[in-house]
């Protein structure tokens, strides 16, 4: 689908584009934390929730709607909790929390304490049929007035239940119910976090644009992902070919390859066309994502000769803008669910593994440089050929921070399975004597005692960070198998 000329307001020029390049490779602008610069607008997720509680005056006249309302009993958590207080102090966590996600929080005003009024909220959820639920409850003797809820309602629900408002065991169908996020916890707002990107990241792959480019098809095709409804629109790889070919050598692609050259620790066996050309594909897959409005993109990209976009895709990852290599549908898939769910770009790579030391090995060609995030510090890195194949274009060698955590990651579209092993980072070995591609990096899994047990076929997604929790909550939520020592 041709944009057309009159909306191709993402950028204007193709100095303009290079321009925009630059800030994501460490300069002081800070790049915008969305998943993509494209024009097609995102609808919020719409999450109902409620607090469960009585108002202490119902509890002192005998009118709680429990089993110790003759008494005028505060059961757990007790008279001294505060629930209204809290109630304020976790609404101003929840706009804190929500800054940033396309998230709308429709929370009742008051809390529910009645059969009726619980009754009565269902009936406005069934009606209004929001993307998920987010309920507090701050009452011992409440917790089977939500049970109700958890088996009404079909979509994800997110739980919180705070330490010393229940009684011995937490309530097992609060722990075990399909698609709930349990949180008994104290003040646990990472907790809250991990539920709410998840939300925040379903909504988000249902509406994002994944556009393939590939070298088998003759025209544009269109299909639909099936789990997420992720619409993916496919063109032939010669409209790439076309567009790059057609592209003029600007004064300020020549720039920006000077600007990419004198951030490199090192420069290896690369001739000065390497540095324009991979500049020159930069401007091509930015404007290809353009003219078909695509949040993501994938390439089949290693026949492209000096067209390789090596040096795009660790940028754009790096500016959360998702690109996959060799036109994988997958791994791309798991970039674009780890731009929403961690705010991180990943390292797609083929995986690797030291059976004698039980240590996993990555390496492509395509890393960013913002292991971080797009606000945090840039990776040292040097410049050399991509491995596999003349003419010799760049790719980075990224050095990863030894001791790190790291996220091994990837969703296996159809099977409705993720993969998301915690581990930390032993060293970025240097090649010769390994072998690879241009970034290559090493690391200890924790608790896996044979590292070729996680093989989940090629590849899968690196991610610099502890991020296998927010995996699994996703996963729980909306019902996917996980493979986790999370």
């Amino acid at each position: 689908m041709n944009m057309p000329q009159d909306r191709r307001t993402f950028l204007k020029s193709t100095a303009a584009l290079a321009a925009l390049a630059v800030w994501p490779m460490g300069c002081a602008t800070t790049p915008s934390s969305q998943l993509s610069s494209s024009p097609r607008k995102k609808k919020p997720a719409v999450i109902r929730g409620a607090f469960f509680y009585p108002p202490a005056e119902d509890v002192l006249a005998g009118k709680a709607e429990d089993g110790w309302a003759k008494h005028q009993w505060f059961t757990w958590p007790g008279n001294q909790f505060e629930p209204e207080a809290q109630q304020a102090k976790f609404l101003a966590q929840m706009r804190e929390l929500t800054t940033g996600l396309d998230l709308t929080l429709a929370l009742e005003e008051k809390p529910l304490c009645t059969d009726a009024g619980i009754r009565a909220f269902m009936n406005s959820v069934e009606a209004s049929k929001p993307d998920a639920l987010l309920l507090f409850n701050f009452w011992n003797s409440f917790s089977p007035k939500l049970k109700p809820i958890l088996e009404g309602f079909k979509g994800p629900i997110i739980l919180y239940h705070p330490v010393g408002a229940n009684h011995q065991l937490p309530p097992e169908y609060f722990r075990t119910a399909a698609r709930v996020q349990y949180i008994h916890s104290i003040e646990n707002w990472a907790a809250l976090e991990r539920g709410l990107r998840a939300v925040h990241t379903r909504t988000r792959m249902a509406q994002s644009r994944l556009l393939r480019v590939s070298g088998q098809l003759t025209k544009e095709t269109d299909a639909t992902e099936p789990f997420f409804g992720t619409p993916i629109h496919s063109v032939p790889a010669d409209h790439f070919n076309t567009l790059y070919d057609e592209l003029q050598v600007t004064s300020e692609m020549e720039r920006m390859a000077r600007f990419v050259r004198s951030r490199a620790r090192n420069v290896r066996d690369l001739k000065e066309n390497a540095f324009v050309d991979g500049v020159r594909s930069h401007v091509a897959v930015q404007k290809l994502m353009e003219r078909h409005e695509a949040d993501a993109i994938t390439i089949e990209c290693l026949f492209l000769k000096h067209r390789k976009p090596c040096l795009s895709f660790a940028w754009n990852n790096g500016n959360l803008v998702p690109c996959g290599c060799e036109n994988h549908l997958d791994p791309t898939l798991t970039l674009m669910l780890g731009a929403s769910l961690f705010g991180r770009g990943g390292f797609q790579h083929n995986p690797e593994f030291d059976t004698e030391q039980n240590l996993y090995f990555a390496s492509h060609c395509t890393c960013t440089t913002k292991l971080h995030g797009p606000k945090g510090r840039e990776a040292t890195y040097d410049l050399r050929p991509f491995f596999h194949q003349m003419p010799k274009t760049m790719a980075l060698d990224v050095q990863w921070p030894a001791g790190e955590p790291v996220t091994l990651f990837k969703y296996q579209s159809g099977k409705q399975v993720v993969d998301a092993w915690r581990g930390t980072v032993i060293s970025s070995p240097t090649s010769p004597p390994t072998g690879g591609c241009a970034t290559r990096v090493l690391v200890k899994l924790e608790g896996v005692a044979e590292v070729c047990s996680v093989y989940s076929g090629p590849h899968p997604i690196l991610y610099c960070g502890d991020f296998a929790r927010h995996a699994k909550v996703f996963a729980q939520l909306y019902g996917l198998e996980v493979r986790t020592n999370c």
